[in-house]
């Protein structure tokens, strides 16, 4: 998500029809609360838990009827969340960061994803073993306003080098095919991106994880400062429905794998959607969460992060995160 076009099958996704419709049409037809979530993505594989809704009624349970309003990156899910037409919106922290940085009002509510989902990938036979050895050459990211390049850009600050120490190219969604070619040295990928690439036949890679140089969230919760301030329950109840879906998902991996199926617009292939559902699954747990419960929000880690998204020119001035991420909420800092 992120002004990114971050992970697989958004061609495939752009070219769908406006699917949550189903679910859509399920919501409007409750007579429960309306609550909309503003999505970086059409419906897919990694966020059934959501999809789910008409089969398993976490929202319902909580007296809401889920929304959810298809977007085209984190941007584009704040975007969305700005001018009304979204309650909360599903989003990536470059994104956040980028939105506060141009003065508006949010507060990060819950942590989808605490642990970081990037990579850079190099082939075996390269001879490219360490991100420092990246100097000098070609690397593929989705496109240049991707959490695949802004990613890129956090692991090479970790190790000593920038963007201009590098070329960067522009490869599209299929970026593993250029790699697998030789018409760029390294890729920046996601962990889905990378596992799909396996499958089509990769061969031997060298994977240099961002998370382990700066481990932070991947993708956030996120309302508007009024909406925190005034409808309190409203949101937990949301956080609540939320939390029980990812857990469902997390207990029953192979049931949302079949459920993929028939709600997500690229679940054709259900070991595909289980592979991407337990990667997603791993993703929705860190350390801070199991101390502090699922989807709470690390402070420290975030403040990190935005530190050096600011040192990296992405957003212009320093950010102050306390008083942009909840601490009173289910899911909030720990």
């Amino acid at each position: 998500m992120i002004m990114r076009s971050r992970r697989r099958l958004l061609a495939l996704a752009a070219a769908a029809p406006l699917v949550g419709s189903p679910m859509t049409a399920w919501a409007r037809n409750t007579g429960l609360e309306k609550f909309t979530l503003a999505g970086w993505s059409k419906p897919i594989t990694e966020i059934v838990h959501l999809l789910a809704e008409p089969d398993k009624g976490f929202f319902k349970a909580e007296g809401l009827a889920l929304e959810y309003l298809p977007g085209a990156g984190g941007g584009d899910a704040l975007r969305n969340l700005l001018s009304g037409q979204a309650d909360i919106a599903f989003t990536d922290p470059g994104s956040f960061f980028a939105a506060l940085d141009k003065g508006a009002a949010l507060r990060a509510v819950y942590d989808i994803y605490p642990q970081n989902v990037f990579n850079v990938v190099t082939l075996r036979s390269s001879g490219l073993t360490h991100p420092s050895q990246l100097k000098g050459k070609r690397i593929g990211v989705y496109s240049l306003s991707s959490g695949t390049l802004q990613n890129l850009q956090i692991l090479l600050q970790q190790v000593g080098l920038s963007k201009n120490d590098v070329t960067v190219v522009v490869t599209g969604l299929l970026n593993f095919a250029p790699l697998m070619q030789g018409q760029v040295d390294a890729t920046a990928a996601t962990d889905t991106g990378l596992a799909l690439a396996r499958r089509r036949g990769l061969g031997e890679v060298n994977v240099f994880e961002v998370a382990d140089y700066l481990n932070y969230s991947s993708d956030l919760l996120v309302v508007r400062e009024p909406f925190y301030q005034e409808h309190r329950e409203r949101l937990q109840r949301f956080l609540r429905a939320f939390r029980h879906s990812v857990e469902w998902m997390m207990q029953e991996p192979e049931a949302a794998a079949e459920l993929a199926v028939r709600r997500a617009i690229d679940g054709q292939n259900r070991d595909i959607n289980l592979e991407i559902i337990r990667l997603r699954n791993r993703a929705s747990v860190s350390t801070h969460t199991r101390a502090h419960g699922l989807g709470a929000l690390d402070l420290v880690s975030l403040q990190s992060a935005a530190d050096a998204y600011h040192r990296l020119g992405l957003i212009a001035r320093p950010l102050d995160l306390a008083a942009h991420v909840a601490a009173d909420l289910p899911g909030s800092a720990g």
